[in-house]
């Protein structure tokens, strides 16, 4: 059995620190009220000029330097954003040509705040058709383009940034103990599109629009859907909550991770949190996490990791990977 194994990570932030503190001095805000109602301290936001291909790039270098490999060893990039450079090509090609990449495809997924988990379950599937070898997936946002600064239930939740993985084929033996990506679940349900949204595109007004979101109705369903998305993709691999060592979910609100934490039964450190510091990052906080948690040492060889995100669609997923 083909396994897509991660041989190395990277992550980028952008220079730029905005605080609580910095955003209460603009609007009607406190670093009391943002940090009670959603744990975020600061975050990220890109500079003028800087794109979403350019955090990226720095991401994705640094992954395959961690990997030990290099851009002629790829045959796909995934890249995950809502926050494209353009609207057309694909913000992958921009990254693909700065490599140097100059075989395979890349392109790009959008599921939002899921978008990671898609990637990684796009690349894992192209790998075990064997239509790709080496793959770059990478999350990357730059939400700061697209929030409404007037309105402080949404512009105080976001930040920018990038992360990025390399997969590679590798034969397995089908257990449970074999490394890689071991089982994917992939959900969404555009009924709900009216509670997380942006207000613009080109083919509806012409614009790119700014972000809508109705707090409590996300709130609700992140924390019964994202139980219930790890159950399943638990019960794919035949593993239980109880078997994991890390849960690596999407940095959105840390009253909705420690609810999804409760509801598995973990303990709050087997669940890694970067909110604190990254904000929402959308597709790039997955990734950004799951590098913090490998660079510090908490994440080592043959940990079972869940990876979980939910965002605008709704779309949510997990992936259950070994180290």
């Amino acid at each position: 059995m083909i396994r897509s194994v991660v041989q190395g990570c990277g992550a980028y932030l952008p220079e730029r620190v905005v605080t609580n503190a910095d955003l209460a001095r603009k609007m009607d805000t406190s670093d009391e009220w943002i940090q009670q109602r959603t744990g975020i301290r600061q975050r990220h936001i890109a500079a003028d000029g800087e794109f979403t291909s350019h955090l990226a790039l720095k991401a994705s270098q640094r992954a395959l330097a961690h990997a030990g490999l290099n851009a002629s060893d790829l045959d796909l990039i995934v890249l995950a954003t809502a926050t494209p450079d353009e609207t057309f090509p694909a913000t992958a090609t921009r990254v693909q040509a700065e490599l140097g990449m100059t075989r395979g495809a890349a392109f790009d997924v959008q599921a939002v705040c899921a978008g990671f988990v898609y990637g990684l379950s796009v690349a894992d599937s192209l790998i075990k058709n064997g239509l790709a070898s080496t793959a770059l997936v990478i999350g990357a946002e730059t939400f700061s383009r697209i929030l409404d600064w007037d309105d402080r239930g949404t512009c105080v939740l976001f930040g920018d940034g990038a992360g990025a993985v390399v997969l590679r084929a590798e034969e397995g033996t089908g257990s449970s103990a074999d490394r890689g990506v071991l089982a994917n679940a992939l959900h969404s349900d555009g009924r709900q599109h009216d509670i997380l949204y942006v207000d613009g595109g080109p083919s509806s007004t012409g614009t790119t629009g700014l972000l809508r979101m109705e707090g409590k109705e996300v709130f609700k369903h992140a924390v019964v859907n994202m139980a219930a998305v790890v159950g399943e993709v638990l019960a794919k691999a035949g593993f239980e909550a109880k078997d994991l060592d890390w849960l690596v979910p999407h940095q959105a609100n840390k009253r909705i991770i420690d609810g999804t934490g409760r509801k598995l039964g973990l303990p709050p450190e087997r669940v890694v949190v970067t909110v604190d510091r990254h904000a929402n990052t959308s597709a790039a906080s997955i990734p950004l996490a799951l590098d913090v948690a490998v660079k510090d040492g908490r994440i080592k060889k043959g940990d079972l990791l869940l990876l979980e995100g939910i965002g605008g669609g709704l779309a949510w997923g997990a992936s259950l990977v070994r180290w």
